[in-house]
């Protein structure tokens, strides 16, 4: 009955609102990636550490680094990827709904590789918060090794308040870790600039050639290395999914000037420390800090990692209103936070589902480093599949050859099929986590989308043009139903067929009210409707008028008000003789019907799940109507 919008983000007009925009962007945007040196290069290390460090394998190692974040996040993403916006909306799902626009709607195989996507993206958005907060409240213990028992609850207190916050919006949250991340970026630089005069042979690492030698002299070592050098560039797709909060312009913006430079300088600075002094292997970012800054940074390190849970949380949220725009989820609450973004929301159902699982993930893995190797595997699935997207959107949309096409795009996919194939060395270490949770999450959305087609196919035999519905009632015939007084008010999504709450009515009580009014509820691309655009009347007869009621994306979306503002305008109803008729659908399962039996069960709890309209639309309770029906699915 609502209709949900999307907007592409205004483009910054001056450099004052590029920069506080991009700034935003630093602590919602890049918060992901810009914790993955507090164990990235930690990790990477370990494989080839049991024998000895050889100094050009730590110049290898630093070489993948720079050049995976440079090929996969500035040349994929940061350029390419988020010029492919969807009315400023980003991700998988995007790319879904801009081929299904041009391709006039999508076959199986596309509609499958956008379910795999978002359902990789959303369980990496469970894994990301347990492990970043993991990973720097581990600090603790070089500060002084008794805070060790205390790591777990107080990373799950610190998960608990940063899920609490969401309801204050990413604008708000944005204001607060903007300066946050940007002070945390600066200390990474600093850092990296200072331990790089330890030895500058690190310099040599900009050289692309040295991690291909690494990776020729390592073997099959190599390979696992890459699924640890892969945590470096784990946020690249909430990158793109939060494309919708801040616009294309001010995220690259902050990536060329700030968070690129800053990585790796970073990273540079622990190669070269660990080229110095070999012990620092152990944990590399802390031991880059003297003693007297160790606790302060611990502090930041730990302020940064609830910024990086914000990238993907704030993804997940874009992610899943592109879902149920697409049919993939049914609707759920969906609370806009900013007065000129319609990218900034808030899904209370989706933050409280997040929490549990990540809370869960804390309390198994217990530790970042148990963690590390679940991780890995859902963000390099869902950009394998990005990729795989990406070549139909540039052959369909921007209508590039296929030679080009391949040119560009399979080096790439080649590149994340390799980073995909060591990441599933880690399946019986913990890497089986992501894929259970998005197994479980393209079920869901999988089996949502299939029973809402059955349930179309089943109902749409009972459809009624309005008109002719109207003609047949307006006749004068000894079968005419009774006319009884007051008004109702019937809601639908679609005003040019008769509610189904109408024609049960008429079909059970056998009455039709002297005033019927068919009411659409429609969300417009603005803040807040202006007065002369609230309403439209269009009277079809004497007794049914049509109306549609128009409110903002910020506007709470009061029927009772709203029509009560229209009867001082004109159309003649007494609230109090007013009844609001809804329809409401029980299913009853039955696996003979097109899906199995569990299937139907789990189809019929979602659509449990989904948001009361009388609720929603703030019906006065004591004069809503519900008819429902029974539909066998």
């Amino acid at each position: 009955m609502t209709q949900e919008i999307s907007e592409v983000p205004a483009a910054p007009k001056d450099f004052r609102t590029l920069f506080w925009l991009g700034l935003g962007s630093v602590g919602v945007v890049y918060g992901d990636i810009g914790t993955s040196p507090l164990y990235a290069f930690r990790e990477a290390l370990k494989p080839i550490a049991e024998g000895g460090i050889e100094r050009e394998e730590i110049i290898g190692l630093i070489s993948l680094i720079i050049w995976t974040l440079t090929i996969i996040v500035t040349l994929k993403y940061v350029l390419f990827l988020l010029r492919a916006d969807n009315d400023g909306e980003g991700g998988t799902l995007s790319l879904l709904a801009l081929l299904s626009k041009k391709v006039g709607g999508h076959g199986s195989v596309l509609m499958i590789l956008g379910l795999v996507g978002a359902a990789l993206f959303l369980g990496d958005s469970m894994i990301t918060p347990a492990l970043s907060v993991l990973s720097a409240v581990e600090g603790l213990k070089l500060v002084t090794p008794d805070l060790e028992r205390f790591i777990v609850p107080i990373s799950a207190g610190i998960l608990i308040g940063i899920f609490a916050v969401q309801s204050h919006g990413t604008g708000a949250v944005a204001k607060f870790f903007g300066p946050i991340t940007a002070v945390w970026f600066a200390v990474m630089a600093i850092g990296g600039i200072v331990h790089i005069a330890d030895d500058f042979g690190i310099l040599a690492a900009f050289n692309p050639w040295h991690a291909v030698t690494f990776l020729l002299r390592e073997g099959f070592l190599g390979i696992v290395v890459l699924g640890a050098v892969f945590l470096t560039v784990t946020g690249a797709e909430a990158l793109y999914a939060d494309l919708g909060h801040f616009g294309r312009r001010p995220i690259q913006w902050a990536w060329f000037v700030l968070v690129f430079p800053a990585l790796v300088l970073n990273y540079l600075g622990q190669g070269a420390l660990v080229m110095k002094h070999p012990e620092a292997a152990s944990d590399p970012f802390f031991l880059m800090f003297p003693e007297w800054a160790l606790l302060p940074v611990v502090i930041l390190a730990t302020a940064a990692t609830i910024i990086a849970s914000q990238a993907v949380i704030t993804g997940a949220f874009s992610l899943v209103r592109q879902a149920i725009h697409l049919g993939f989820l049914p609707r759920m609450q969906i609370l806009f936070t900013s007065e000129t973004h319609t990218g900034q929301i808030y899904l209370p159902t989706v933050n409280a589902l997040l929490l549990l699982g990540v809370l869960a993930l804390v309390v198994l893995f217990q530790s970042s480093e148990a963690l590390a190797t679940a991780y890995g595997i859902s963000v390099t699935g869902a950009m394998v599949v990005t990729t795989i997207m990406a070549f139909r959107f540039v052959r369909t949309r921007w209508n590039w050859s296929a030679t080009t096409s391949v040119v560009l795009l399979l080096p790439l996919f080649v590149l994340e099929l390799v980073f995909l194939g060591a990441n599933m060395l880690k399946v019986q270490d913990g890497g089986y986590v992501p894929v259970l949770f998005a197994g479980g999450f393209t079920v869901v959305m999988w089996t949502w989308r299939r029973g809402t087609a059955i349930l179309f196919a089943k109902t749409r035999h009972a459809d009624v043009p309005l008109g002719s519905f109207i003609a047949s009632i307006e006749k004068k015939s000894e079968h005419a139903p009774v006319s009884v007084a007051g008004t109702a008010i019937f809601l639908t999504s679609d005003p040019q067929t008769a509610p189904a709450a109408l024609l049960h009515n008429l079909k059970h009580n056998h009455v039709i009210h002297e005033r019927n009014i068919i009411l659409t509820i429609k969300t417009v691309n603005r803040p807040r409707a202006t007065e002369e655009e609230r309403f439209l009347v269009e009277q079809l007869s004497e007794r049914f008028s049509r109306v549609e009621i128009r409110f903002g994306f910020m506007e709470n979306q009061n029927v009772s008000k709203a029509l009560a503002n229209l009867r001082r305008g004109g159309l003649k109803f007494d609230i109090m003789s007013t009844s609001f008729y809804l329809g409401r659908r029980k299913l009853v399962p039955d696996a003979k019907s097109g899906m199995p039996y569990w299937q139907d069960r789990l189809y019929i709890t979602l659509a449990n799940t989904a948001t009361d309209p009388s609720d929603y639309f703030r019906l006065p309770a004591n004069r809503v109507v519900e008819l429902g029906s029974h539909v066998i699915i």
